[in-house]
């Protein structure tokens, strides 16, 4: 999928639109099927006429909207300095150059300082020479009065310098607040007073069918409008946050704008547009402005955003895995590895646990869990409600501020295979050779039990699992050693799928078996 653009007209479309109209009305004449009014059947005497109200009224007008949001809308405009004179920096050497020139009569296209032209300095002393060229184009809205402006985070992320043009085409260098990369918000700050800022909508007002329209510089056309209408709220992209999803036509040059509902409210920020052509293709995606405001809030205060973590890392729950564990449905999120030492590992949270709530607040997807904790405060304890082996537990966790710094971590590899042990039922109905853990190899892995597989065949092979993959629990059972696996299977329904749960490596996955019968 990628972010770009078009925008197409159906002339022919429209002409034949008006002919099949023409048609069908001739048709509905010719057989009666269009009557006057006095002509229609008329209600029974005596019965009641319930009005129906139209469902339509007419399209809405945007010019009141226009005229009142219009001058909060600006046009953004970055540069970066381009080191020019040294090698590496894009510049042809003088021998290239002197071969263009003989062989072609004009320097190469591209080069920004020709040579004669070039500031004179000593030898291998001169100092580096730099120019400004355009970065990239992009559209804001004026939070406050004062001259603090929000954009895109990608429309700024990386400009030297940021120039903000209002509509009354003055053009001021901006300052760059601060920079949110996850949620794709940022802030700048420009000199001017009395400066007509926004007014805030309520997103949860906000419907899927409503009109709203868009206001940005699309291609660097400055205050172009659009309009559409709100095709869902709360789209899971697995980005930070969910968006708003419409079919307002949004281009390069977009990003940044404000989404505004009917009463000259934004309700969003323009962010991205889903495409298979590289074109726009009528669905766009905007950042819901409570998220963002709570955003530009941290940004204004810290110049950067503030998220809590606990240290685990999850995946979500399939349908098969739910029905396999007793869940009622597929919810919540699967722990896939808790991080040795941090906050869910104290707390007691296991590989294997499904997290269905936080702080009260139930986990629908797993996509929800990260953003339910990372607007948790650093510092302050939270409630997890999980499922483990059947049942729900309750724990107590504290949350810790999030370091976007990528931490390495060591792979463990498959522990190495002891002798085998007896495994008879494991090998005809599941197609697992299966073996007890050294005390060595428990202390490697930390865990207190379980079953190494030295071999997969048949139906285990076929859900993915291999040999040097470590079994910890099997029908929501924990199992200490093969003996225990062996008697749990005895017990498991053989028509039904039976869930395993995995530990390779460092992550825990279940993985779902269906018998031999």
């Amino acid at each position: 999928m990628t972010l770009s653009i078009f925008s197409h007209s159906m002339p022919r479309l429209t002409a034949l639109s008006r002919a099949g109209i023409v048609m069908s009305m001739a048709g509905a004449l010719a057989s009666g099927a269009l009557l006057p009014l006095s002509a229609q059947a008329q209600p029974a005497p005596g019965t009641a006429v319930v009005p129906v109200a139209p469902l339509v009224r007419g399209l809405p007008d945007f010019t009141d909207l226009v005229d009142k949001v219009g001058p909060s809308v600006v046009n953004i405009r970055t540069t970066q300095r381009v080191q020019v004179g040294r090698p590496g920096s894009g510049e042809m050497d003088e021998q290239m150059q002197e071969f263009f020139r003989r062989f072609f009569g004009m320097p190469l296209p591209g080069q920004p300082v020709p040579k004669q032209n070039k500031p004179k300095g000593k030898g291998e002393n001169a100092e580096p020479q730099s120019e400004e060229r355009p970065r990239g184009v992009g559209s804001g809205f004026i939070l406050t009065g004062d001259g603090f402006i929000m954009t895109n985070a990608h429309v700024v992320d990386g400009a030297d310098e940021v120039y903000v043009t209002l509509t009354d085409q003055r053009e001021l260098k901006a300052k760059i607040v601060g920079v949110d990369k996850r949620t794709d918000v940022a802030v700048v700050k420009i000199e001017a007073p009395n400066l007509p800022a926004v007014r805030m909508g309520d997103v949860s007002k906000l419907k899927v069918g409503e009109w709203v329209m868009a206001i940005g510089s699309p291609f660097g056309l400055e205050n172009s409008v659009t309009a559409g209408i709100v095709s869902a709220k709360s789209r899971d992209t697995g980005e930070e946050i969910r968006f708003i999803q419409t079919d307002v036509a949004v281009n390069p040059g977009n990003s940044g704008g404000p989404l505004i509902n009917m009463r000259g409210e934004v309700v969003g920020i323009n962010s991205q547009i889903l495409s298979r052509s590289g074109g726009f293709m009528g669905i766009s995606f905007s950042i819901p402005i409570d998220d963002a405001i709570r955003v530009a809030d941290q940004l204004r205060a810290n110049g950067k955003v503030v998220r809590g973590r606990i240290g685990v890392s999850i995946e979500p729950v399939s349908k098969e895995v739910a029905d396999s564990l007793g869940l009622a449905k597929p919810q919540g999120a699967v722990v896939r590895m808790v991080e040795p030492g941090g906050p869910a590992d104290k707390a007691g949270l296991e590989a294997g646990d499904i997290i269905t709530r936080f702080n009260n607040v139930v986990v629908d997807k797993a996509g929800d869990l990260p953003r339910l904790v990372g607007a948790t405060k650093p510092g302050s304890k939270a409630t997890l409600q999980v499922f483990r082996r059947g049942a729900y537990k309750d724990l107590s966790v504290n949350v810790v501020e999030l370091d976007d710094k990528p931490k390495q971590q060591a792979a463990a590899g498959a522990p190495s295979a002891p002798g085998k042990s007896e495994a008879r039922l494991a090998g005809t109905v599941l197609g697992l050779d299966l073996a007890n853990l050294t005390a060595e190899q428990k202390r490697e892995l930390k865990v207190n039990g379980g079953v190494l597989v030295t071999d997969a065949d048949g139906p285990s092979a076929r859900s993915g699992l291999r040999e040097g993959d470590v079994i910890l629990a099997i029908a929501n059972v924990q199992v200490a050693d093969v003996k225990q696996f062996e008697a749990v299977l005895a017990k498991v329904d053989r028509s039904r799928p039976v869930s395993v749960l995995v530990r390779r490596g460092e992550w825990a996955q279940y993985a779902v078996i269906r018998p031999n019968n």
